[in-house]
């Protein structure tokens, strides 16, 4: 059935829903993660949690859970392994982006009250759909961190943030 002028067509077609997509570039998407990185260097874990969808899925690839889903368990995610250090650095890298995934190499030193110290490299891919973060994932050597990390700094962890 054809819907134009003249015509009126049936009721569902008249009352069909529109659906509106925010239409991102790479360019804005990168620009996007550039906050988001920021936000997350002042370790803001709500405003880091509040770039995601409500079905925006991050994690640590090698970790051995499911990972974090939507703004607050991120937030809380991060919090949970961020807020104890003494001193985070995120040190910038270059960051590409191509249509709406965004993938960034950086570095991160964790400094530990009790003396510990640890420089993780990261690569990190990003998916972006309608201006928000669906997938965020993490690629590095968790036993570079596990191996640095003190003890009551793993107990902690494995409390969980769910």
């Amino acid at each position: 059935m054809t819907v134009g002028p003249g015509t009126r067509g049936s009721f569902a077609d008249r009352h069909r829903p529109v659906v509106c997509a925010v239409v991102t570039t790479p360019a804005e998407n990168k620009a996007l993660v550039e906050r988001f990185w920021a936000d997350l260097a002042r370790r803001d874990f709500d405003a880091v949690g509040a770039y995601f969808a409500p079905d925006g899925h991050y994690t640590d690839v090698p970790a051995p859970e499911e990972g974090a889903y939507g703004p607050a368990e991120v937030a809380a995610r991060l919090r949970l392994g961020l807020a104890p250090l003494a001193k985070y650095v995120l040190h910038d890298g270059p960051i590409v982006a191509d249509g709406n995934m965004v993938i960034t190499e950086h570095r991160e030193e964790w400094f530990w009250e009790s003396g510990e110290h640890v420089e993780l490299p990261f690569v990190s891919v990003q998916e972006i759909r309608d201006g928000m973060i669906v997938r965020w994932h993490d690629y590095l050597d968790l036993n570079t961190l596990l191996s640095a990390a003190p003890p009551a700094w793993i107990e902690h962890i494995m409390v969980g943030y769910k």
